[in-house]
């Protein structure tokens, strides 16, 4: 897992680090996710819209920064900035449909409607895909969960790298402060 994070990234992510603990699982929900992902019939870009608007309503600011970064790259800064704060109007309609659902599922999946589900459907998704994004969401929630639950703090080399609209959205959760991120690593080094 570490070997992977260097060759990819030149660091080892706390993120990492944490699931270090049991690689089993991150490897057993990583697959469920990619099942998920297929059944969903979901883009690269369509993910992105999901996992960002998923981690900005639950407030998890290293999901929010790594998808954010991602949707950016396939959007803009900007783009990907307004989802994080909660603003659709500049994806397209099918993609503005799943980061609705994204946040609807997120707040207070008893309250989603029959409406709610068929304003998906008119924005093009089967029942088989809303079914597969819906889970998609859900195990992304599982996984931010785990994340801040157990205190994963963003990498400063994430942040560092994001486009300053990014940088400047994301206004919740865990912050990287260059001593806790410090802290962290070193309190896991033996992983």
């Amino acid at each position: 897992m570490f070997d992977g994070d260097i060759e990819g990234m030149g660091y080892v992510a706390n993120v990492s680090r944490l699931w270090a603990h049991l690689p089993a699982a991150l490897d057993e929900l990583a697959e469920l996710m990619g099942r998920t992902v297929d059944a969903g019939g979901l883009s690269p870009t369509q993910r992105a819209v999901l996992v960002t608007s998923t981690a900005s309503t639950l407030g998890d600011s290293y999901c929010s920064m790594a998808w954010g970064k991602r949707l950016a790259a396939a959007t803009s800064p900007h783009v990907a900035a307004a989802v994080i704060g909660g603003e659709l109007d500049g994806l397209e309609p099918a993609e503005r449909a799943l980061a609705r659902w994204a946040q609807l599922v997120t707040r207070n999946p008893n309250a989603i409607t029959v409406e709610d589900v068929q304003a998906l459907r008119n924005a093009g998704y089967d029942d088989s895909q809303v079914f597969g994004i819906t889970a998609f969401v859900a195990l992304r929630m599982a996984f931010s969960t785990v994340n801040d639950a157990l205190g994963a703090v963003p990498d400063h080399e994430l942040e560092d790298s994001l486009p300053e609209p990014l940088r400047a959205a994301v206004t919740f959760g865990r912050h990287t402060d260059r001593a806790e991120d410090a802290d962290y690593r070193s309190a896991d080094s033996g992983n």
